[in-house]
């Protein structure tokens, strides 16, 4: 499996690609960040964002996108272009038919530290081991896209099974609820066959 990871941003879109299986050793295939300038105009900064996001797609060509949630912060401003960037991923990965997977920042901790609380340091670091590279990626948002591509690896089975059991149910609860009202219509077809014309 081969996940682009993208951890948005207007200024610094951080982006990390791995492959590999949940139980075996993964690979960083490239890691990087998409620079925007502060200064510049809106509009122009999320086509900047486009562009090397689509840059990314185009060389690794992943099976999955994980982008991070965006959550609400005190700073309203920046959770804005937070999520803006993270639309544009999104948006980038839909127009090729590439799935897009969304985890929590205390999920991509947890998955890759053991603990929902770890800060940017701890990350890294486990990137840095889990990765077998020789330092941590600089700055932090490449360090985080690749944990956000580790999480996605080692929770998609689990997510994939639950989807499929949901699915599963679905489909059950639909044939029971068709063939329910197939035996109201055929009996409602012999009552009627019944009564005297």
């Amino acid at each position: 499996m081969r996940v682009l990871g993208v951890d948005p941003g207007l200024t610094r879109c951080g982006v990390g690609v791995v492959e590999g299986v949940a139980g075996r050793p993964l690979t960083m295939r490239g890691v990087g960040v998409v620079r925007t300038p502060a200064d510049a105009d809106l509009g122009l900064r999320l086509v900047a964002i486009e562009q090397g996001i689509e840059s990314w797609l185009d060389e690794h060509r992943p099976e999955f996108v994980a982008v991070e949630r965006v959550f609400s912060q005190h700073n309203v401003r920046t959770v804005m272009g937070t999520a803006q960037a993270s639309a544009v991923a999104m948006l980038c990965a839909s127009r090729r038919g590439i799935p897009v997977a969304l985890h929590t920042p205390s999920e991509i901790k947890a998955a890759v530290t053991g603990s929902g609380r770890a800060d940017k340091a701890q990350v890294g670091a486990m990137v840095t081991r889990l990765l077998r590279l020789d330092a941590p990626p600089k700055p932090a948002d490449a360090a985080d896209a690749l944990a956000l591509a580790i999480c996605h690896i080692w929770r998609a089975p689990a997510q994939n099974r639950l989807q499929q059991a949901v699915a599963q149910n679905r489909l059950q609860q639909a044939v029971a609820k068709h063939a329910q009202q197939a035996g109201r219509s055929q009996q409602a077809q012999q009552t009627s066959k019944g009564r005297p014309a």
